[in-house]
């Protein structure tokens, strides 16, 4: 909005000409939702605590974790605003790229409201049907796959000419083909990044952390990818306006920053799959309108880690049981974050560490963008 009002003054006061470049509207989004998250941040916890509307602590979770009973959840309506206003604000609004990702990031917000006022507020221990839920995550993927594929022009002549492709890592020029499964894959992204960030969203601060690390380096991705020079230095594909992405990235670092505040340990709200849907979609639809799905693994490699924990401990636990009679575990409790835990590690500790790993996570992809 403001680079619709105030860039086509510049003529007049020259100053607005900032309004012209990523990187100042982008820094105006971060410091946006970073304060849009301590302005509403204390209403909304006030207002889940006067509802009563805490989370619920499963049964054979950590005995530590017996204290959370009833901390407020469904926080990432802070998040919503925090990353929806100062994109509107701060984005151009005639960029396809940008309506794609506040629509995906609305939906997903919808699908974990939906999940959360279930489970909270009308006592639903088991939420919103997981049928349902997949449902939803599946509808938006095809969505999504039947617009880029009938509208890529809408986007950029680049992102048509290379509709069906993403990049490779550490091949220039080389463009890895999916063809009949680019839809598939856009489910698979989206599905996968948003229930990954949900099964990190385990202990305080921990989830939110990770994000704020991951926006900032999808945040680079996209400014790179956007930029005609820096994108034939890095031999990347270049696509007129995902620079614009950058400003979403932006707001979603500040508002992770913003949220990380009430949530860090010990945590005065949850954000609940109203946050945690909403961001790990919105991930996934950064790295599939920049045409980097394979880095999203390696950017993502907390998500993908945790998610793979539960996967491996339910079938193990599955196939022990079929084979021996008995259930066998390979992690003390899943997702992998509680085994930790139940190893000694205090909570506090666990969260930094992950947050570590996810910085070296991104120093990788740093490097894989280079090495080439």
């Amino acid at each position: 909005m403001f680079y619709h009002i105030f860039y086509p003054l510049r003529d007049v006061i020259s100053g607005l000409n900032l309004f012209r470049y990523i990187t100042f509207r982008a820094a105006g989004a971060a410091v946006a939702a970073l304060l849009i998250s301590f302005l509403i941040g204390p209403h909304i916890v006030k207002l889940l605590r006067r509802k009563q509307i805490g989370e619920e602590i499963r049964d054979d979770g950590p005995a530590t974790h017996k204290a959370k009973f009833g901390t407020p959840t469904m926080g990432g309506l802070i998040v919503l605003g925090a990353v929806i206003i100062p994109t509107l604000l701060f984005a151009r609004l005639d960029n396809a790229y940008v309506h794609l990702a506040l629509g995906a990031f609305v939906w997903m917000g919808l699908i974990g409201f939906m999940d959360d006022y279930l489970k909270a507020v009308k006592r639903k221990k088991k939420g919103l049907v997981a049928k349902y839920k997949w449902a939803g995550q599946i509808s938006l993927g095809i969505i999504v796959g039947i617009i880029l594929l009938t509208f890529p022009e809408k986007l950029s002549s680049n992102f048509a000419g290379h509709l069906t492709e993403t990049t490779m890592p550490f091949f220039k020029n080389v463009f890895f083909p999916f063809g009949i499964l680019y839809i598939p894959v856009i489910i698979i992204v989206i599905s996968g990044t948003s229930n990954g960030v949900n099964l990190t969203d385990g202990l305080d601060g921990l989830a939110i952390g990770v994000v704020g690390i991951a926006s900032a380096a999808m945040a680079g991705m996209c400014y790179v990818t956007g930029h005609l020079n820096f994108s034939s230095y890095l031999n990347i594909i270049y696509l007129d306006g995902a620079g614009e992405l950058t400003i979403f990235c932006a707001a979603m670092l500040g508002a992770s920053l913003g949220f990380l505040w009430f949530n860090a340990y010990p945590a005065e709200v949850f954000m609940g799959d109203t946050g945690s849907l909403s961001l790990g979609g919105a991930l996934g639809m950064m790295a599939i309108l920049i045409k980097k799905e394979l880095f999203l693994i390696v950017i993502g490699g907390v998500f993908v880690m945790e998610a793979l924990s539960v996967i491996i401990q339910r079938y193990y636990f599955k196939y022990t049981k079929r084979k021996y009679g008995e259930g066998r575990r390979v992690f003390r409790m899943a997702p992998i974050h509680h085994h930790y835990e139940l190893l000694g590690w205090a909570e506090p500790k666990v969260v930094v560490r992950f947050w570590i790993l996810e910085i070296l996570l991104v120093l990788i992809v740093l490097g894989m963008f280079k090495v080439r």
